[in-house]
């Protein structure tokens, strides 16, 4: 994602002016384990930061000014159990993760004065086609279904959030 097309995005949600935007979802991201450090290139540790943090920064800094103008609002970024629990094989997943975490931190201090809120969803295993055909041993009960990632996402980029900012929420399912 380039900043031109992040403020595209946020242009066209913002083209019709009886609906100003009242919040964003970030969820854009992906997953790649490695090896542990010393054996993982860093154009592998980069492209986690890229696919992970970037778009959250782009799309966020492209929304911000249409938020503060609308008096306030929501924005929620998907970081991963990961950010705060990490696993041998994945460190810049789990960087990239917690950037996103720390991002959204900063975004809910620099922006409450101005109404707008921040918070954070931490998933553990999202139980997707993808997750179960990577994992096909794996206890699928166990992981977090994408509907209930959703209410919470929902919840909080919803007024009823209002008093919220800056909370990290963790969504593992049963895991």
């Amino acid at each position: 994602l380039e900043p031109a097309g992040a403020a595209r995005a946020v242009e066209a949600a913002t083209a019709e002016p009886a609906a100003p935007l009242r919040a964003v979802v970030n969820l854009v991201g992906g997953y790649a384990s490695g090896g542990l450090v010393h054996e993982t290139p860093v154009e592998e540790f980069d492209r986690m930061l890229r696919i992970n943090l970037r778009p959250t920064y782009l799309v966020t800094q492209a929304a911000l000014p249409h938020l503060v103008a609308a008096g306030g609002g929501a924005v929620v970024c998907v970081s991963a159990r990961a950010a705060v629990a990490p696993f041998p094989g994945a460190a810049g997943y789990a960087t990239a993760k917690a950037a996103v975490l720390a991002f959204a931190n900063a975004v809910a201090v620099e922006y409450r004065q101005r109404g707008v809120r921040c918070n954070t969803v931490l998933p553990s295993v999202i139980d997707t086609p993808a997750n179960r055909a990577a994992q096909p041993e794996a206890d699928h009960r166990r992981w977090v279904p994408p509907a209930e990632i959703a209410g919470v996402i929902r919840f909080l980029a919803s007024d009823e959030s209002a008093p919220t900012s800056g909370a990290s929420i963790p969504v593992y399912g049963r895991a």
